[in-house]
């Protein structure tokens, strides 16, 4: 009697384990506070990530990178001096489609100076582009350009805003 009995309480315990790990979608596999990593392409340091908390999804359909209390990154140019800018509210990257959404207040500065905020920031690495359908302003030296919709190179150096608005100096 005593070996069946053994067997039931080890059959309970199992399912109730089980149970308490049962949607690994919904589990991230990396939960870290206050991180900074460099991330480097060819051994050249390229970018700067720091953020509050970083959480990756590797269970979820799709998986997913989570920095639920910002991010901000940098871009370095071969010297490792900051050519580029972006922070964000909060951001999301899918890893298998390369795709990172920021949203709440997004401001970026590119290598001209130039800097763009918004409330949603999309930016494919696999078609290097960025694009937004929200409002965005976008600040010169000499002017601010302000509009709905926006589509860019990945350096934010060649774009189109779709529905413009704003002041700026024309040369006759």
């Amino acid at each position: 009697m005593a070996a069946p009995v053994f067997f039931s309480a080890c059959q309970q315990s199992d399912v109730r384990q089980t149970e308490a790990v049962a949607d690994r979608q919904l589990t991230p596999i990396l939960d870290v506070d206050s991180v900074s990593t460099l991330i480097s392409d060819s051994g050249v340091v390229r970018y700067r990530i720091s953020a509050p908390r970083w959480q990756i999804y590797d269970k979820a359909e799709p998986s997913y990178w989570e920095f639920k209390q910002g991010l901000y990154l940098e871009e370095f140019d071969e010297s490792l001096s900051v050519q580029a800018s972006l922070c964000a509210d909060y951001a999301r990257y899918w890893d298998k489609e390369e795709r990172w959404e920021l949203t709440g207040h997004v401001h970026a500065l590119n290598e001209q100076g130039e800097t763009f905020d918004t409330e949603l920031l999309v930016w494919d690495q696999k078609t290097e582009r960025v694009y937004s359908d929200s409002a965005i302003t976008i600040t010169r030296d000499s002017s601010v350009i302000q509009g709905i919709g926006f589509e860019s190179n990945q350096t934010m150096t060649n774009y189109t805003i779709l529905n413009p608005t704003g002041y700026f100096t024309v040369d006759e």
